[in-house]
């Protein structure tokens, strides 16, 4: 082999050398495209409008009883501006939340590939790895707006209909403004949080299909299949590993006392089902064989 040769293949064998600050840029680039997309910007418009629709919908009726037997919270509101961001993310998490996040998720990947886009960013050269956990944290960053748009447009509306004051707990002890607000804020962050298994899930769905679609129809299909057997006391066993069973343990927060263990163990089922599901979606991608 002539030194050329020899210089090519070496050349073509040697990894590129790292470049200050390229993960930081190529995970602006995405939060650029994720949350510039038009799609995800009607998505987000369409969760502050729930709480909107809630609250003009109580502020009619606010004379009649349509309290009763609705989203917890909810009989609250009239009482109290700030519990229309607790009634309004309840009302979300079971099916809008875990459908808007899917959609993203489910696109992360799948959407690149089925665009034609991906081969060329692994060309570029983009380690897959880092293109993994920025798509990850893509994802991540769009949930954690999602969840803020409904709060932040709960907070308003609430504010604007009913007034904020000080904020009487479950067990019937009033605590201050300020602090029902510290309260409020620690639930749209457990909320958040509680959503971080659900990204992984689709995350790794979108490895396996260049079909956006069907990775988004996969993911929110896991979230309902994990709400349906939480409805069953027959597999009271395992309710507790489910994705979606922890959700609703914002209550806690309510709370005079509150249980700091009930919230780490939901918060521990999210990181367990966000390391598998990471793991997996990892595997796959590394392993892939991208053509498109």
């Amino acid at each position: 082999m002539s030194p050329v040769e020899v210089g090519t293949a070496t050349e073509r064998t040697t990894p590129p050398a790292r470049v200050r600050g390229a993960f930081g840029r190529l995970l602006a680039s995405e939060l650029r495209l994720v949350l510039g997309r038009r799609r995800n910007v009607v998505l987000l418009v369409g969760l502050a409008l729930v709480p909107m629709l809630l609250g003009t919908v109580l502020l009619v009726t606010r004379d009649t009883a349509v309290g009763a037997g609705g989203p917890p919270f909810l009989d609250r509101v009239t009482g109290n501006g700030l519990f229309l961001v607790l009634a309004a993310l309840v009302a979300c998490l079971p099916l809008l939340l875990p459908l808007v996040v899917g959609v993203v998720a489910g696109d992360a990947v799948a959407g690149e590939a089925q665009a034609g886009t991906l081969r060329y960013l692994l060309l570029v050269p983009v380690p897959r790895t880092r293109l993994l956990a920025v798509k990850a944290l893509g994802v991540l960053v769009f949930a954690a707006c999602a969840v803020a748009a409904v709060a932040l447009s709960g907070l308003v509306t609430g504010a604007a209909y009913f007034g904020v004051g000080e904020v009487t707990l479950l067990s019937g002890d009033t605590v201050s403004t300020a602090e029902g607000l510290a309260r409020t804020a620690g639930i749209v962050a457990y909320v958040g949080l509680s959503l971080t298994g659900l990204v992984a899930v689709g995350l790794f769905f979108s490895t396996l299909t260049e079909v956006p679609v069907a990775a988004t129809a996969a993911t929110v299909v896991v979230a309902i299949v994990s709400g349906v057997l939480d409805a069953l006391p027959q597999l009271s066993a395992v309710h507790g590993a489910l994705l979606t069973h922890h959700w609703l343990d914002v209550g806690e927060l309510l709370r005079t006392q509150v249980d700091v263990g009930v919230l780490g163990e939901g918060l521990a089922v999210q990181a367990a089902w966000a390391a598998v599901f990471g793991a997996l979606a990892w595997s796959r991608f590394t392993a892939a064989d991208v053509s498109c």
